[in-house]
């Protein structure tokens, strides 16, 4: 039995309750859970904008410490300390052999309709299982291909933030846009995938790394992680300054919050042949779009789901980053609450005054 924030009604918060665990199947992992991040994705379901089969435990952002593991599963062991993904691979479909593994849709990682289900409440009936994993629980129970070891010495609550806003973040650097020393990098939306983006760039060398955000106290973060200009998001004059400071427009402009307006401030501060990233998950109605000039000057649009990662190798790496000094998920992180306090985390993250609130399980 554990203890888990239950999304019952949407628009209405979570639940605290508590949920079962099925043995784990031979290729599944049961972790007990030390550390979750709140990820504006989440936000989306709980308050009902995007559509979940319900009740659910929300949650993705993730490391913890293996308890047990199926009788196939050799990529972990209990008491490898782990940190869990979301964008789950089966390692054997088109995307995952031409090595786009984010793209797939894992449909072998999890278990068949007429399997029991991993998680249900006390009477027996299912809960479901949110993005592969729900960590906002003491407990996953996860497949193996949706989790990876690391550093035991690697603080776990902040390994936990890189399970998707770094790995989002930084791999859009790394990954999806391959920045090169000295190119121009745009970020709109200074939360923790923006942040992470800011980071990476700057690890990238890259020239100018500009952060646009309406609140000053996003701005000076993104200023710590290496932001060498800043720019007020909702300023009329927002595009002309980014591209005065970009001296004609940015390689790269990178949408990190999931507005329309970040969106069209990334599109209208790209340079001939610039490319705009769109990270943030968009209400659902939401276009962006290239106009017939933009097309005629070689710009591009591009999404970049979970930063395009190969996760198993990059999240390896990130945390030697962070081990190494170069990667600051110190600042990232605003508070650490425990689970009973997950409501006000989200509470915080809809006034958007500060970076990631990460749940800590004793």
């Amino acid at each position: 039995m554990a203890k888990a924030a239950i999304l019952e009604t949407p628009g209405e918060g979570l639940v605290i309750g508590d949920v079962e665990y099925s043995d784990p199947a031979p290729h599944e992992v049961l972790i007990d859970t030390k550390a979750c991040g709140l990820c504006h994705s989440d936000l989306h379901f709980i308050d009902g904008a995007y559509p979940h089969p319900l009740p659910a435990v929300p949650g993705h952002e993730a490391a913890g410490v293996v308890r047990a593991v199926g009788s196939e599963v050799r990529s972990v062991k209990p008491g490898d300390h782990v940190v869990s993904c979301l964008s789950a691979f089966c390692g054997q479909c088109e995307f995952c052999v031409t090595g786009r593994m984010s793209l797939c849709l894992g449909a072998a990682t999890r278990r068949e309709k007429d399997d029991d289900p991993r998680m249900t409440r006390a009477d027996g009936s299912p809960v479901n299982q949110m993005l592969n994993l729900s960590s906002l629980s003491e407990q996953m129970l996860i497949h193996e291909n949706a989790c990876v070891a690391i550093d035991k010495d690697m603080p776990l609550d902040r390994a936990a933030v890189i399970g998707c806003a770094v790995t989002t973040g930084a791999g859009t650097i790394f990954n999806a846009c391959k920045v090169t020393p000295g190119e121009t990098v745009l970020v709109v939306g200074c939360g923790g995938v923006g942040l992470a983006v800011v980071n990476a760039a700057k690890i990238a060398g890259a020239g100018k790394v500009i952060a646009a955000d309406p609140l000053p106290e996003k701005r000076a973060l993104a200023e710590t992680l290496g932001a060498t200009h800043t720019v007020d998001a909702l300023a009329g004059d927002a595009a002309a300054q980014i591209l005065a400071i970009s001296e004609g427009g940015v390689d790269y402009g990178i949408e990190a919050v999931g507005r329309q307006e970040a969106a069209d401030l990334a599109v209208a501060s790209l340079r001939r042949g610039g490319t705009a990233v769109i990270l943030g998950m968009m209400p659902l109605d939401c276009k962006v779009g290239l106009s017939a000039m933009d097309l005629l000057s070689g710009k591009k649009l591009m999404g970049a789901i979970m930063g395009g990662n190969h996760f198993p190798v990059d999240l390896p790496r990130l945390v030697d980053f962070y081990m190494r000094g170069l990667l600051d998920l110190d600042t990232i992180i605003a508070e650490r609450i425990g689970l009973e306090d997950v409501n006000a985390g989200f509470d915080k993250m809809r006034e958007g005054h500060s970076a990631r609130s990460v749940v800590v399980f004793d």
